[in-house]
């Protein structure tokens, strides 16, 4: 995994494709004897999950359904401190078991606006799956029930996560070079 230049920025190599396939299969793993029998909602955010969403899916053995609703907050590499939504959710998911599945999770400012929204359409529960996790960015804190990764607080880019808009399709996650 060489270096990479996006825009203005340097970014260095994080994680591989292999380990991140590898624990999103575990995650899987344990989702499919938590929710045996269940028949969960996987509700996935768009736009960064969508990788994410599409490969941890493809290895959970339940009867499922998955849908997509878009929610966004972030402006170049910084959050925007709003919470748009694009795409709302058109699934019932009254007394239907849960899981939001999130690329990311930082200030943790998204989701704290959105699961009380989630809440009052009583699901018989309600879980989180992130791919990545900055504790050191939590301002707002979320109970996260599955979790890939707990990572530093700096930029990272790839495998469904964007700079601008760009760099959602490699496969790996990078970095950005210097930040602390």
């Amino acid at each position: 995994m060489p270096e990479l230049t996006l825009f203005d920025k340097t970014f260095e190599p994080y994680l591989p494709e292999s380990l991140i396939q590898e624990k999103i299969k575990e995650m899987a793993n344990v989702i499919n004897t938590d929710y045996k029998g269940k028949k969960p909602l996987f509700i996935a955010i768009l736009n960064g999950s969508f990788m994410f969403a599409s490969d941890l899916f493809k290895s959970i053995e339940l009867e499922a359904e998955i849908c997509f609703i878009k929610l966004a907050s972030y402006k170049g590499t910084k959050s925007s401190g709003q919470v748009l939504t694009a795409i709302g959710l058109d699934t019932d998911i009254n007394d239907r078991h849960i899981i939001i599945l999130e690329d990311i999770i930082d200030t943790g400012k998204t989701l704290n606006e959105f699961l009380p929204q989630l809440q009052n359409q009583q699901p018989a529960s309600l879980k989180i799956a992130v791919l990545l996790h900055k504790p050191d960015a939590t301002v707002f804190p979320v109970k996260i029930d599955y979790c890939c990764f707990s990572i530093p607080n700096r930029f990272v880019l790839g495998y469904g996560l964007d700079y601008d808009g760009y760099g959602r399709n490699l496969k790996e996650i990078y970095q950005l070079k210097g930040a602390e």
